[in-house]
């Protein structure tokens, strides 16, 4: 099979589902592991998906009939919640373990912040989120008290984003908010689609502390929007296979690094 050939099998992979994996492609192509890897090379740099550790992902861009946009250009939630699982787990345990009972918190929309839901059960914190998936836990199988921003429910990325400035978050204050991202570099904190920044930005400052929570893929640059720089970052969260060199940079920038060394275990950098 041809090399253009592939790449339309690929890409009916892609419209049948989000993620499409190497063995997935060689299965339906008859290709080797090396041509395939090429192959997501080039759909990658031609915009058609982006690639993911071990696959290809397409980005969700669904229509109404008017021709708006109506879901975010980001990973599916689905998606997401699969890669990296073992480290998000060690990550949102270590961020619960920063609370205390009692607290306002607020809590951002993410796979990694979902993982924060397992760990907040026998808690009893007031928690505003903008993560539904989040909400729905937290509401049936937690003792927290849930708060939920107005706006427009985004079923891919499985959060609530609102499009106008006013709205009822503005006079809610928290301790601490805690939030995931597409990247984080000497920039900041990096976000790849408009909508969702400007709702982190819109929840960053109903926060005093801001806690990161960044999986070591986070280091990776993605995305083109800065939500806020290292200078807002109060702690950040990541797990063993961080870049060394990133992590000291954070450090240089005066922000406390939490390394989450297990399910049941961190240490503080």
């Amino acid at each position: 099979m041809h090399e253009r050939e592939r790449w339309q099998v690929i890409k009916a992979l892609l419209r049948e589902r989000s993620l499409v994996r190497i063995a997935d492609a060689c299965r339906a192509t008859g290709a080797s592991e090396a041509s395939i890897r090429r192959d997501f090379a080039s759909l990658a740099e031609q915009g058609v998906a982006i690639r993911v550790h071990g696959g290809l992902e397409t980005l969700s861009d669904a229509t109404n009939a008017q021709g708006d946009v109506l879901s975010l250009a980001t990973r599916s939630f689905d998606v997401s919640q699969t890669l990296n699982i073992d480290a998000k787990r060690a990550i949102a345990k270590a961020a619960v373990a920063l609370c205390a009972d009692g607290e306002t918190i607020i809590i951002n929309g993410g796979t990694t912040t979902y993982q924060m839901g397992e760990y907040l059960r026998e808690r009893h914190l007031k928690v505003l989120t903008n993560s539904y998936p989040l909400a729905e836990v937290l509401i049936h199988k937690s003792k927290c008290r849930v708060a939920l921003p107005g706006g427009e429910v985004y079923r891919e990325q499985g959060m609530i984003v609102s499009p106008f400035e006013e709205d009822a978050i503005q006079h809610y204050s928290a301790t601490r908010m805690f939030m995931s991202a597409i990247s984080i570099g000497p920039l900041g904190v990096i976000e790849g689609d408009p909508l969702l920044a400007r709702a982190e930005s819109k929840l960053l400052k109903r926060a005093n502390k801001l806690t990161v929570l960044a999986d070591s893929s986070k280091f990776n640059q993605r995305g083109s929007l800065v939500v806020c720089p290292l200078s807002r970052i109060h702690t950040l969260i990541t797990d063993a296979d961080a870049p060394g060199a990133a992590l000291d940079m954070l450090r240089e920038q005066g922000i406390h690094v939490v390394v989450a060394t297990g399910a049941d275990a961190i240490a503080a950098a």
